[in-house]
């Protein structure tokens, strides 16, 4: 029987391994342990903050769930190899936001930084959720505009343009112009 993989199956895993039950791990990041329920069964698609914040619950990297097969040297991502990454949402699904992320640093291990490609499909919705992790963001359109909520602040980036964040200031990535758009973005969570 193959191993699984999904990022739900790892985080039951090492969530397991440390003989913490739902309950406390959902006390510790202040989760509700239904959510944590879903993510670990695979029926919802995990979000970025709520993954940060399992992750620094269980003292471990955010790549520890998003991690496949890992490699101490380079890794290196060719063009069209995104599918072969790690993917998963920005929002849980009933927010209506669309940002998909694809891991280039899926199998490279011990690192400090995440980065990925993220796909930005345009949202249906006028309010966006704020949400905030720590760490530091540093964004880069490849494609396309995108609006960044940054505090009661509102950035346009277009292709191109760049921005560094501090992500402990809640923060909203979205199409600017209600048309997909393409970045890439770089994670750094100090643990």
């Amino acid at each position: 029987m193959a191993e699984d993989k999904s990022v739900g199956s790892k985080i039951r895993q090492v969530r397991e391994f440390q003989k913490i039950s739902r309950e406390e791990l959902a006390s510790r990041c202040s989760l509700h342990v239904e959510q944590i329920q879903k993510i670990e069964e695979d029926k919802v698609v995990p979000s970025l903050a709520p993954l940060m914040k399992i992750a620094r619950a269980m003292g471990v990297r955010l790549g520890t769930f998003l991690d496949d097969v890992e490699q101490l040297g380079p890794v290196v991502v060719r063009s069209g190899e995104l599918e072969k990454g790690v993917r998963f949402a920005s929002q849980p699904k009933e927010n209506l936001e669309h940002l998909n992320f694809f891991s280039l640093a899926f199998n490279k291990a011990d690192r400090s930084m995440e980065p990925f490609i993220v796909d930005i499909e345009p949202s249906r919705q006028s309010s966006y959720m704020l949400s905030s992790h720590e760490g530091e963001e540093f964004i880069y359109v490849l494609d396309g505009v995108v609006e960044i909520n940054y505090g009661k602040d509102i950035y346009r980036l277009e292709k191109g343009d760049s921005i560094y964040l501090d992500s402990i200031v809640e923060h909203n990535v979205h199409s600017g112009d209600n048309k997909p758009a393409k970045i890439l973005a770089v994670v750094y969570a100090a643990f």
